[in-house]
């Protein structure tokens, strides 16, 4: 079966598990407060995780169970992919 078309793998989905047992199906990100969407729609924290959220960005850590944690969707949401750029290196040589 292998990979679905958002790109997730048996892999992925069994680190996914095992995070959210890990921490409990508990946000980790836990956002306080009220915020608004672009669409002006009204979030918080749900508290319950339903997802993962990469805490230095995928690139930098994989999706290696210490980089990640549980999030719920509007705090993963709210705080967005981040931007740890690996080291840059030379496409091509001159």
């Amino acid at each position: 079966m292998g990979a679905w078309a958002g790109g997730g793998t048996r892999r992925w989905r069994k680190t996914r598990a095992l995070v959210l047992m890990r921490d409990h199906h508990r946000c980790q990100i836990a956002t306080p407060g009220e915020w608004r969407t672009q669409d002006g729609e009204l979030r918080r924290c749900l508290v319950t995780a339903d997802c993962v959220h990469h805490t230095k960005g995928r690139a930098v850590t994989g999706d290696e169970v210490p980089g990640v944690v549980a999030a719920c969707t509007p705090c993963n949401l709210r705080i967005g992919e981040p931007h740890a750029d690996p080291a840059p290196r030379p496409v091509t040589q001159w």
